[in-house]
């Protein structure tokens, strides 16, 4: 489990297999869950690396017991959420 904090907002949430998910919007830091749009525009995806954005409705909760890993410009998961199996 990795620790999460409102610094990891604006980071690729990424797979096993390093296949990009989309991209972190918000953390709540209490709860540890990582809040995350699956289909960011670009426009998006430039507000949410300036910690600027808000999670919307579709985002996907992740909690941090999902989480492998957390570097500078990622956010790994220790699943395959990408397929629809």
């Amino acid at each position: 489990m990795s620790v999460l904090s409102t610094e990891d907002e604006g980071k690729f949430l990424m797979d096993v297999r390093g296949e990009q998910i989309g991209i972190v919007t918000e953390v709540d830091p209490i709860e540890q869950v990582a809040y995350v749009d699956p289909e960011p525009t670009l426009t998006n995806a430039w507000i949410q690396s300036l910690g600027r954005g808000d999670a919307g409705e579709d985002d996907l909760e992740i909690p941090s017991d999902n989480i492998e890993t957390i570097t500078d410009s990622e956010v790994r998961v220790d699943a395959d959420l990408s397929s629809d199996a």
